[in-house]
């Protein structure tokens, strides 16, 4: 790697150090924050131009045209008691010049404690690693597993994760008090189920704001593809208009301009899992579903009376695997419950590559 010029902490600069990734299904820039424009108005200007947003094609950056692609890690040395390192994601907008921090991302997520020990901020302790990450977005904390033989970090290894090809090494992430992350509490209005424009819907944060409704309620089946409902605007537009009608009930505000709530079409598995998914993330369908909204629409299915739970399989015992189905395959949540019902932890597998370690300029 060469040697980066040191950056203008007070203002522009025209390059920085970085790694790319793949965390989970998502891919995007892994910085550490004393690399970056301290002003975050010159910060999220220095991201653009790395993206090269706003654009469609996003050919004048690093960007691959699609949210997924699109993210951004940054990371420090965390003070706090307990924790390794923080982590601040953001989501450079494609076609609009916005950069964005009102939400988490635990496909990013899990590239962070490799990244972190690549970088020094955290000393491999044998042939695994334990890293505790505080995620600045929500306030909530995460621990990953990351395999180290010989004190360093191998993305190689057995473990395969839908969307995703090949096999990596895997890296288990658990989560930590994620209930209410940005809304507050788990059902910030109190109500597991309400009606809005007509449609039932569980307004839900267990880690990402979540709307949950049938598909079926919707028109639709719940088995299209990426394309089929990016397609149809007319589902979009019900959809949005939703979605527009329960910022303020989800304590996120207006959210004409943000990324959340995530809006989930569930319907009945179909392929041995617990529940099948279709999400818009927000105004895009999501080519697989997120990590964090994973875990937020598997506790739906377990609150008795939710759209989610009318359609779900769920397994019996306080400790349950739920597998989430979407377009390009599953992911599995493992729940834990306390004797009322209410999940107490949660966990998933997710791997992540190494794709390029350099300076990136703008």
């Amino acid at each position: 790697m060469s040697e980066a010029p040191a950056p203008a902490r007070g203002g522009k600069q025209d390059s920085a150090p970085v790694m790319w990734m793949r965390g989970g299904t998502s891919k995007g820039a892994y910085f550490l924050k004393e690399d970056l424009p301290s002003d975050p108005e010159l910060r999220d200007a220095f991201l653009l131009g790395v993206m090269g947003s706003p654009d469609p094609r996003q050919i004048d950056g690093m960007g691959g045209a699609d949210p997924l692609t699109s993210k951004v890690g940054v990371v420090s040395k965390s003070e706090r008691e307990g924790v390794d390192v923080e982590y601040h994601f953001f989501q450079v907008f494609v076609d609009q010049a916005l950069v964005s921090d009102a939400q988490n991302c635990g496909n990013i997520l899990a590239g962070i404690g490799p990244f972190a020990i690549e970088r020094g901020l955290v000393v491999p302790t044998g042939d695994e690693t334990r890293v505790t990450i505080y995620m600045v977005n929500t306030g909530q904390v995460a621990v990953e597993t990351v395999q180290t033989p010989g004190g360093k970090v191998t993305y190689k290894g057995a473990a395969a994760i839908d969307g995703v090809p090949g096999t990596h090494a895997p890296i288990p992430v658990e989560f930590r008090d994620t209930a209410g992350s940005m809304c507050g509490s788990l059902l910030p209005t109190g109500k597991s189920v309400e009606e809005v424009n007509g449609v039932a819907v569980t307004l839900i944060d267990n880690g990402m704001p979540c709307v949950v409704m049938k598909a079926s309620d919707l028109g639709i089946t719940g088995y299209e593809s990426r394309e089929e409902l990016d397609a149809d605007t007319a589902l979009k537009e019900k959809v949005e208009a939703i979605r527009l009608a329960v910022g303020e009930r989800m304590n996120l505000g207006d959210v004409k301009d943000k990324s959340v709530p995530k809006m989930f079409l569930v319907s009945p598995p179909v392929n041995g899992g617990a529940i099948n998914t279709r999400c818009f993330i927000p105004h895009r369908a999501h080519a697989t579903v997120g990590v964090l909204a994973a875990v937020t629409v598997a506790t739906a299915a377990l609150l008795e009376g939710t759209p989610a739970a009318e359609v779900a399989t769920i397994p019996e015992g306080a400790r349950k695997t739920l597998s989430v189905e979407h377009p390009t395959g599953e992911m599995s949540c493992v729940l834990e419950v306390d004797e009322g019902g209410s999940v107490t932890s949660a966990a998933l597998l997710r791997t992540a590559r190494k794709l390029m370690d350099g300076e990136v300029y703008v």
